[in-house]
C-alpha cells in the first residue's frame, strides 16, 4: 500500500491497466482448467492424456499470453514491436486449446457438458486479448466472429444441437468481443495518459528553459551596467595612480561599493525577488552617467505609476544607461517620460554615437530582452541611430486603468 501511495496519478493508471489486462488471461486460463476436470469429464471415458493436455495447454497459453500482451501493448503505445515468432506460438495454443475442449465435449456429449460455451470463451480469451492489440479494428473483428463461427460448428461437429451451437456461438461472440472492447479502451485511455504525461514533461522542460532565459536576461541587465562602470572607473583610478593624485583611491572606493551593489543585486535575481523601481533607476542612471563624465537630463520620475508599468520602464532606463555606457563615447544623455495617450513613454537620447557603433547597438541581447519585458506589459520598443550621431530609445508602455495624473516634474534639468 504504501508504494501504491507513493506512486503518481499516471504510474497508477499505467499499472491498473497493465495488471488488469495480465488478470484477463488468467482469469480465463483458471476456469477453463478446471472445467475441462469436472465429473462429466471425469466420467465420460474421455483419456487421461486428452484431460491432463487439454489442462496443461491451457496453462502454456496463459504463459504464452503473458509477455503476448506485454509486447502488443507497447506496440500499440509505440514503444516496441512484436516478434511474428510470439503471435503464431499464441494462436497455435489456443487453437490446440479449443480443439482439446471440443474433443473432451465428444466424449461426454454436448448436451451434457454444459459449461462447454464457457470454457471455450475462456479458451479463446487469452490470445485475443493481444490479437485486438496487435491488429487493426475492422481485422480483429473479422477474426473473432470467424472464430465464434469456427468454433460454434465445432460444438457441431461433437454432437451439439442446433440450439447449443447457437448458444455457443453467442456466448463466444459476446465474451471475445466484450474483452476486445475492454483491452482496446484500456490501451486506449493509456495511451492518452502517456501523451498527457509528454506533453506535461514538454511544458516542464519549457518552463525550465524560460526562467533560464529569465535569468540570462537579468543577470545581463543587472550586471551590465555595473561592469560598464566598474571598467570606466577602474580605468581612471589606474591613470590617477599612475599621476600620483590622491583621489585614485576614492575611484577604487566607488568601485567596491559598485561591486558591492551588484553583488547584492545578484542575489537578489537569484531568488527572483527582484523588481526595478522607476524613480531608484533614473537616479541610478543619471549618477552613473555623470560619474563617467556624461552629461544627463531626467525629466519625471514616474512615482505615481502603477508598479508593473515602473518596473517595465525601469529596465528600460536600466539597459539604455548600460548601452550609453558601452556604446560610442557619449557627452550629453537626456531621459524623458512622457503621458502619450493612455499610456507611458520613456525617451531616451544620447551622442556620441559612431557610424560603425550606430549599426550594431539595435540587436544586442540586452534590448532583445527589454522588448520582452515590455510586451508582457503590452507594451512596444523602438531603438536605433537618429542622425547626427545620435542614439535614440523609446519605449511605450500601456496603463492598466486610466490615469488622471502625468509624471511629476522633472528631477533634474
Amino acid at each position: 500500500m504504501r508504494r501504491w501511495k507513493g506512486r503518481n496519478g499516471f504510474d497508477k493508471i499505467d499499472l491498473y491497466t497493465r495488471g488488469t489486462l495480465h488478470s484477463l488471461v488468467w482469469m480465463s486460463v483458471v476456469p477453463q482448467a478446471l472445467l475441462s476436470v469436472t465429473g462429466p469429464v471425469r466420467e465420460s471415458g474421455a483419456p487421461f492424456a486428452l484431460i491432463a493436455g487439454t489442462v496443461v495447454v491451457a496453462i502454456a497459453q496463459g504463459f504464452v499470453s503473458t509477455p503476448l500482451v506485454a509486447r502488443s501493448l507497447a506496440a500499440y503505445l509505440g514503444q516496441g514491436s512484436v516478434d511474428r515468432s510470439l503471435p503464431a506460438l499464441g494462436a497455435v495454443l489456443m487453437l490446440a486449446n479449443i480443439a482439446g475442449l471440443l474433443v473432451l465435449g465428444a466424449y461426454t456429449g454436448p448436451e451434457e457438458f454444459p459449461e462447454l460455451p464457457v470454457a471455450l470463451s475462456a479458451a479463446a480469451m487469452p490470445f485475443t486479448t493481444s490479437l485486438v492489440l496487435i491488429m487493426p479494428m475492422w481485422v480483429s473483428s473479422v477474426a473473432l466472429a470467424c472464430l465464434s463461427v469456427g468454433v460454434s460448428g465445432g460444438t457441431s461437429l461433437a454432437g451439439g444441437s442446433g440450439p447449443f451451437a447457437l448458444q455457443t456461438f453467442l456466448g463466444v461472440g459476446f465474451a471475445v468481443g466484450l474483452l476486445a472492447v475492454t483491452a482496446r479502451m484500456s490501451a486506449w485511455t493509456l495511451g492518452v495518459m502517456s501523451k498527457l504525461r509528454e506533453a506535461q514533461d514538454v511544458r516542464t522542460r519549457l518552463a525550465v528553459a524560460e526562467e533560464r532565459l529569465r535569468f540570462g536576461r537579468d543577470m545581463h541587465d543587472v550586471l551590465g551596467r555595473n561592469l560598464a562602470v566598474i571598467a570606466l572607473k577602474s580605468e581612471l583610478a589606474v591613470e590617477l595612480a599612475q599621476r600620483g593624485k590622491p583621489s585614485a583611491m576614492d575611484q577604487m572606493a566607488e568601485v567596491q561599493r559598485i561591486a558591492r551593489t551588484s553583488q547584492q543585486e545578484v542575489r537578489d535575481v537569484v531568488r527572483g525577488y527582484r523588481e526595478a523601481d522607476l524613480r531608484t533607476e533614473l537616479l541610478g542612471a543619471q549618477g552613473v552617467l555623470r560619474a563617467a563624465g556624461i552629461e544627463c537630463a531626467v525629466h519625471g520620475d514616474g512615482g505615481r505609476l502603477p508598479a508593473q508599468v515602473q518596473s517595465a520602464l525601469g529596465w528600460a532606463v536600466r539597459e539604455a544607461a548600460t548601452n550609453v555606457l558601452r556604446h560610442g563615447d557619449p557627452r550629453r544623455c537626456d531621459i524623458r517620460l512622457e503621458t502619450v495617450g493612455d499610456g507611458i513613454r520613456l525617451v531616451v537620447e544620447n551622442d556620441g554615437v559612431t557610424p560603425v557603433r550606430a549599426g550594431a547597438t539595435g540587436g544586442g541581447s540586452g534590448l532583445h530582452g527589454l522588448r520582452e519585458r515590455l510586451a508582457a506589459v503590452g507594451g512596444s520598443l523602438e531603438a536605433g541611430p537618429a542622425g547626427d550621431g545620435r542614439f535614440h530609445l523609446t519605449a511605450d508602455v500601456p496603463l492598466p486603468t486610466p490615469q488622471s495624473t502625468s509624471p511629476a516634474a522633472p528631477a533634474n534639468g
